[in-house]
């Protein structure tokens, strides 16, 4: 059991987690770790995961170290051992379940988007509001933010670094689903996911973009395009017709995105997402100059970030790359040595850390609903505009 240096032994937080695959495992992770590198004030217990198949579910639950299954989302609310839900399912089930978790009196941490239309993530931020002020908490998962390059990134940014931002260079590029045999799986399926690239990987760097220079994007001009139709059918892919005996069916979402953006600040942003630049894996990339100074940053490089100083003399200026694995660097105090990088999994203890502090304090989480509300307003004007051509498009 987890014990603070005065010995006190930690009460526990009980905690359900509704999904288990990608995210699941990435949350699961989080969850058996986030106390024993951060000093928090309780210990999340992981009392029961949820999923629809019941041999799969009890599987996962022994797998990623939770205490007890179920089939059902709605016994889980019930229970009286669960005090924080967290949905890591398809984007088309966020708003039941985090509704009825919100008004059950359970935290909620959601995955990103927060969900698949702008109607459904009103309602959340709605009803997120009303539970905050009876106590219950809430925030969307856009685990990026706790990178601690790029949350040092933001303290910069803050503290002037840059001076005036005058752009934002934002791109997200992905490969796996080049291969036009890949299957059609959920996150080709707009019932399922709401878009393509755009939802799923463009709202990271939209949240992003927005919250290293604390501006709101207002407009947006934009195009998607699809590269393949029509993909092979799996036997999860229930429901969906198959084009004659080929056994494929259509893809209703994105492959990639481009767009520009004007935010509330005067800085022009340009995006681009896609799940299409062959050879690149998870190249999420953001860049922000201003007129005193730059920062440029790459996740395949997540420990480094890249900072230009326009007010030195120009025969000593050039970008500076800063290895962000410093004690009073953010979050990496918590970890290795000074030099001993951290990996993908560690934004999502980062996440649980500070979403558990929050919890214990009564402060409210950040992002909020209301941020996942605002990105996903961003993703709709985007579709608009690249559905009727008609340019720039208001958020």
């Amino acid at each position: 059991m987890s014990v603070h240096e005065t010995g006190a032994v930690r009460p526990p937080l009980g905690v359900a987690m509704i999904g288990y695959a990608f995210m699941g495992a990435a949350h699961s992770q989080a969850w058996r770790n986030a106390h024993r590198f951060f000093d928090l004030p309780v210990r999340p217990a992981m009392n029961v995961v949820c999923g629809r198949t019941e041999s799969a579910t009890r599987e996962a639950a022994e797998r990623l170290g939770w205490a007890g299954w179920s089939t059902d989302w709605r016994d889980v609310l019930a229970r009286d051992d669960v005090q924080v839900v967290d949905i890591c399912t398809p984007g088309d089930t966020h708003a039941e379940i985090a509704l009825a978790a919100l008004e059950a009196g359970k935290h909620v941490l959601c995955e990103k988007p927060l969900a698949n239309t702008v109607a459904e993530a009103e309602q959340m931020a709605a009803a997120a509001a009303a539970a905050a002020a009876r106590g219950v908490l809430s925030s969307v998962g856009f685990s990026y933010r706790r990178t601690p390059a790029l949350a040092y990134a933001r303290e910069l940014v803050a503290d002037g670094a840059v001076g005036t931002v005058r752009h934002i260079r934002a791109q997200y590029l992905q490969d796996w689903i080049v291969d036009p045999d890949f299957p059609l799986v959920w996150r080709l399926q707009k019932d399922k996911a709401g878009s393509g690239a755009l939802g799923d990987i463009g709202a990271h760097i939209v949240d992003l973009s927005q919250f290293l220079t604390g501006q709101r994007l207002t407009e947006v001009a934009g195009h998607l395009t699809r590269f393949v139709e029509r993909r092979p059918l799996t036997e999860s892919s229930s429901g969906l017709s198959a084009s004659g005996g080929s056994r494929t069916g259509e893809v209703t979402v994105d492959d990639a995105a481009v767009f520009f953006g004007r935010t509330d600040g005067g800085a022009l942003a340009t995006y681009e997402a896609t799940r299409f630049a062959t050879g690149r894996k998870n190249a999420m990339r953001i860049e922000v100059n201003g007129c005193a100074g730059s920062l440029a940053f790459d996740f395949e490089s997540m420990n480094e970030l890249q900072v230009y100083d326009a007010t030195v003399p120009a025969r000593d200026a050039g970008f500076r790359r800063i290895l962000v694995t410093e004690p009073d660097h953010p979050y990496t105090g918590s970890w290795w040595p000074p030099g001993h990088g951290l990996g993908y999994e560690h934004t999502f203890v980062h996440e649980v850390a500070d979403f558990v502090r929050d919890v214990c304090s009564g402060t409210a989480p950040t992002p909020s609903f209301a941020d996942g509300l605002q990105v996903q307003r961003v993703l709709d004007a985007v579709e608009r505009s690249s559905a009727d051509g008609a340019g720039w498009t208001a958020i």
